[in-house]
């Protein structure tokens, strides 16, 4: 369903400058001074803001960044994120393939996936947020034992994104295909979509994956081996 353009755009973007980084480029390599100190978090995909607001309510000693690629949605993010008052949230307006562009190596700590769109024609495997390409930017942006939370309902989605964890050398851990009825849905915020369609019966999948720095060095040795 595509979103509708929303009325006076511009000035509504405007008015959330303070929390709009503009030229994300620019900042690559500088995120930990802006984070001063705290621990970095990016949401890619962070829709109309509702997980990363309550994300970084409960946790305000670290610092997020809400990515997302459609104005329109991300607009209402940002207002959200103003009416809060919160201090710890800033946003991207961009696409995830240029990532490497904006972050540097090991600069970030925390990578959340929350009902990515699961593309379920083979053809737009590639399209994926958690197709192995994807997941080999994130690898290089975060940092040696960083985590990457992924969650969706679609279970063919699911199961693609295990072998794809699998493939690119990222430990899995906290694997569950029922999310609201694990021991993990304590810690479990939920997202608007979330909600909608557990009501209509669909499970939650979610899962944890740990990145190794020396999964990818061990390999380019034994390349050149």
């Amino acid at each position: 369903m595509r979103m509708r353009k929303k009325k006076n755009l511009p000035s509504r973007m405007e008015a959330c400058s303070d929390i709009h980084v503009k030229e994300p480029t620019e900042m690559k390599g500088k995120w930990r001074e802006l984070a001063k100190g705290k621990s970095i978090a990016i949401e890619i995909g962070c829709g109309k803001g509702g997980f990363i607001s309550e994300l970084a309510a409960r946790n305000p000693d670290v610092f997020y960044i809400g990515f997302e690629k459609i104005a329109d949605v991300i607009v209402m993010a940002m207002e959200k994120v103003r009416r809060a008052e919160l201090k710890n949230v800033v946003f991207i307006c961009d696409d995830a393939t240029n990532l490497k562009e904006i972050f540097e190596d090991g600069e970030i700590d925390e990578i959340y996936l929350n009902f990515s769109d699961p593309w379920p024609k083979k053809k737009h495997a590639k399209r994926r947020l958690t197709y192995i390409s994807f997941l080999e930017i994130y690898k290089f942006i975060i940092k040696d034992g960083g985590k990457i939370y992924f969650k969706t309902d679609n279970r063919q989605l699911f199961d693609f994104s295990l072998t794809q964890f699998e493939e690119a050398s990222i430990k899995l851990s906290d694997v569950t295909f029922d999310l609201h009825n694990s021991e993990y849905e304590k810690d479990n915020i939920h997202t608007e979509y979330e909600d909608n369609f557990s009501a209509k019966g669909f499970t939650i999948n979610r899962l944890v994956g740990t990145v190794d720095k020396s999964q990818g060095k061990d390999q380019e040795k034994n390349e050149r081996i």
